[in-house]
């Protein structure tokens, strides 16, 4: 059974603690708010982005004339993924989830014979995949010292993904990302961005609108199609982002929680040692009399 000075040293141990995950989680709400409003800001100009080029993709359709990184190369056998995670640890489950969701991923090309290779943005992710697929590594991106993400940090990564398409180092490349949704709930979501992959949205009738484009709709896709990529990593990173800040407020405000849980117990542990030892010494004291 532990001693007094145990008990008190372990409950001012579990205070300070707990301090300090109360301070973690208002910092991750302060910093949630912008992050939360730069990922709902962007969403709309990428779904309309998206929308745009579903158009010209349909009406470029299957042409010889067609970018490269709308037809493709025309195989499928190398793929590259890129996992983009934290930099930072303490977010629940936040990087296990994206790790977890890009190992599975890698396993079924794997299985279907297909050659893996994995570009990671953000340590923590590389850190948790790094047993199992660090063999696949090709590149790494470090955003540690960047406090705010732009679209800057998104192009120079499109610019690594672009160089090596066009190195013909591989086929098709998938984004690893988690999707805010609020705050307990963040949705590990993988998304191919090369070959582009668009979804025409009708209107409410089903019809499409349709458009003429000056100059033709391959020269507009050649500009484009480049700058779509870099759309959807720059969209990507600020949903993890958010994501990332959300995550950390959940899980810091369950450590407070835990960690007043813990120190009501070790609270009543005390107490009731404390009495006992009173109890033990006033059988002493009175014991002692007795035999005067």
């Amino acid at each position: 059974m532990p001693s007094l000075k145990d008990l008190k040293n372990r409950i001012e141990s579990v205070k300070s603690t707990r301090k300090i995950t109360k301070a973690m989680q208002m910092v991750a709400a302060a910093k949630l708010r912008r992050a939360q409003e730069a990922a709902e800001q962007a969403r709309p100009y990428t779904e309309r982005f998206n929308t745009v080029m579903a158009g010209l993709a349909a009406s470029v359709g299957g042409s010889d004339s067609a970018p490269k990184l709308l037809s493709g190369t025309g195989s499928d056998q190398v793929h590259l993924l890129v996992v983009m995670t934290a930099e930072r640890g303490l977010c629940g489950g936040f990087n296990a989830n994206i790790a977890k969701l890009a190992r599975n991923h890698a396993a079924e090309l794997q299985a279907k014979g297909k050659t893996v290779k994995v570009l990671t943005v953000g340590k923590k992710g590389r850190d948790a995949i790094k047993r199992d697929l660090g063999d696949l590594f090709v590149g790494h991106v470090d955003l540690t010292e960047v406090k705010r993400i732009g679209y800057g940090d998104a192009q120079g990564i499109a610019k690594d993904v672009l160089a090596r398409f066009d190195g013909g180092e591989f086929d098709v490349a998938t984004i690893f990302y988690s999707k805010f949704q609020n705050v307990v709930t963040q949705i590990p979501t993988a998304q191919q961005i090369i070959p582009a992959a668009f979804e025409a949205e009708g209107d409410a009738d089903g019809a499409t609108t349709l458009y003429d484009y000056e100059p033709s709709e391959e020269a507009i896709l050649a500009d484009l199609l480049p700058r779509g990529v870099a759309t959807a990593i720059f969209s990507a990173l600020l949903e993890n982002g958010a994501s990332e800040q959300g995550a950390r407020m959940s899980a810091m405000d369950n450590a407070t929680r835990n960690a007043g849980e813990m120190i009501d117990r070790l609270t009543i542990e005390f107490n009731r040692s404390r009495q006992a030892v009173i109890t033990n010494e006033l059988i002493e004291i009175i014991s002692g009399a007795e035999a005067l």
